[in-house]
């Protein structure tokens, strides 16, 4: 039997300008789109990693109350959730890429710790960290 980890979910404000975000700024695929009643299940994937999703999730029924959902948005504005990690190959050549998309930068790309890393993040508040492989 196999078993690990399939889905991460991330908060987002608007399902549909997330969408939009990884999908057409970032380079995701969407891998799954489906709704049930209000419910929208949504997953987008990165080239190359089929086996992993990101869930773009709206916070509230059935996953969380209202109130609860009210405070995740509160938080999700104020871009206080931790960053999610995105291993690239050229770090600077990826900035170049998405700054070109029309994603703001938080931090340009800085080389450190034997490798270069920069920020941004996407428009509900989620922090993303670039980290460039060591590899390259």
């Amino acid at each position: 039997m196999s078993e690990g980890v399939q889905v991460v979910g991330i908060y987002v404000r608007d399902q549909q300008e997330a969408l939009e975000f990884y999908v057409k700024k970032v380079g995701f695929m969407v891998h799954t789109d489906v709704r049930n009643g209000d419910y929208r299940w949504l997953t987008v994937q990165y080239p190359g990693q089929m086996l992993f999703q990101l869930g773009l999730f709206l916070p509230g029924p059935p996953t969380i109350d209202a109130a609860t959902a009210k405070s995740v948005n509160e938080v999700l504005a104020k871009g206080a959730m931790p960053p999610l990690v995105l291993e690239v190959s050229d770090c600077f050549a990826t900035c170049e890429r998405l700054r070109a998309a029309g994603v703001e930068l938080i931090q340009e790309p800085v080389e450190r710790y034997g490798t270069v890393d920069a920020g941004f993040r996407d428009p509900s508040g989620n922090g993303w960290k670039l980290l460039q492989s060591r590899r390259s």
